[in-house]
């Protein structure tokens, strides 16, 4: 059997990624199911206890565990994290998990890109980089893949904001700019945080900058709940262009796509306001307002069937630990410049356009550059 067969027969009979709900037969068929990626010693671990026992001897025989948690549809950004975390880690955890308590009850949970054979795929061609590399303390060890009722044993409470359930809540770093636009999607982000925390209990956690305002969430979690875990923030990774790689970005399009690098056109404007010693609200926010007016206005005297179309949700400049807005940066201090924008849908396509996945629906995509403090 070729390998590309056997792949998406261990796919087809073994892995369902999650969503809402599975039957009592699909759970069965999970714990029965083969236990690696073909042509890998990477295991497939999709019960709490599987990862249980998997842990304790590494635990026993002092081993570090480093563990990457994700959404699937892996991409550049995801493969920097992991190999970040092999060079530090004598094992490496990928956890695969589309998450229904980051989505609001409008978002798009339904279309969100679920790609498992090519993320196994990726994660076996990865592991194989490691193996000829012999700069990395460790490989990758294992995919955690669980269901939603494997992760939510009490039941999935709910993506309302009135839900009843076991949750974790992080404030006041929780409720502003992401938080203020999406308020369940921190709670859902803790909430499995800490869950995937307890269940794989890795030395350290490696999240990317670009969900700056997530990884502020998260190291307050781990130091307000005296967590024994580092949490390690790496830089954004950015396509040539300067866009920053996202799962959503397989929403844009080509069309959409071109015009997307207007957010981090913004903020570099801002930052360069900054660099150059301006520390107002208004210079620096001054320069990111014009980039998104100016790119809009000249989208606007398109033609319907040429232009796109977005919406600036937010562009903060805020304290860079409590994220609460500043009239003027603090240079001891320095600064998170962050911003989200929605790019509406295609207004009137062209014949035979590629749109983007899942028929190109509106896409938010979100954005930041840390302003470090200036040398006195």
């Amino acid at each position: 059997m070729p390998p590309q067969a056997s792949l998406s027969r261990l796919v087809s009979r073994a892995v369902v990624l999650p969503r809402l709900n599975h039957t009592a037969g699909a759970i069965r068929t999970l714990r029965t199911a083969a236990e690696t990626i073909p042509s890998t010693s990477i295991k497939i671990l999709r019960l709490v206890d599987a990862v249980r026992q998997w842990r304790k001897p590494h635990m026993v025989n002092y081993r570090s565990v480093g563990l990457v948690p994700t959404m699937g549809a892996l991409h550049e950004g995801h493969f920097s994290l992991i190999r970040a975390a092999a060079r530090e880690n004598h094992h490496v955890v990928v956890s695969i998990y589309v998450n229904p308590a980051q989505f609001g009850i409008k978002e798009d949970l339904a279309s969100y890109p679920v790609t498992w054979e090519t993320d196994a795929a990726a994660l076996a061609k990865l592991d194989r980089e490691f193996a000829d590399d012999g700069a990395n303390l460790g490989r990758i060890s294992a995919v955690f893949a669980p269901t939603t009722p494997e992760m939510y044993p009490s039941g999935f409470p709910g993506q309302e904001i009135n839900s009843k359930g076991s949750f974790v809540t992080i404030t006041p770093v929780g409720e502003v700019l992401e938080g203020a636009s999406r308020p369940t999607f921190f709670r859902g982000v803790a909430t499995v945080c800490m869950k995937l925390f307890n269940i794989v209990q890795p030395d350290r956690v490696y999240f990317g900058q670009k969900d700056v305002q997530q990884t502020v969430v998260i190291k307050r979690m781990v130091k307000d709940f005296m967590l024994p875990t580092e949490v390690v923030i790496c830089p954004t990774t950015r396509e040539s262009d300067g866009l920053a790689l996202s799962s959503r970005n397989v929403y844009l399009g080509p069309r959409r796509r071109r015009v997307a690098v207007v957010l981090s056109k913004a903020l570099r404007a801002a930052e360069d306001k900054y660099k150059n010693d301006q520390l107002s609200r208004s210079d620096i926010l001054g320069a990111a307002n014009d980039v998104t007016t100016t790119v809009l206005q000249a989208q606007m005297e398109l033609p319907p069937d040429q232009r796109v179309t977005f919406e600036v949700d937010y562009i903060s400049l805020a304290d860079p630990e409590t994220l609460q807005e500043v009239d003027t940066v603090d240079p001891s201090k320095g600064a998170i410049l962050s911003g989200a924008i929605k790019m509406q849908r295609v207004e009137q396509a062209q014949s035979g356009e590629d749109l983007g996945h899942s028929g190109g629906p509106a896409v938010r995509l979100i954005d930041n550059i840390i302003l470090p403090p200036k040398a006195e």
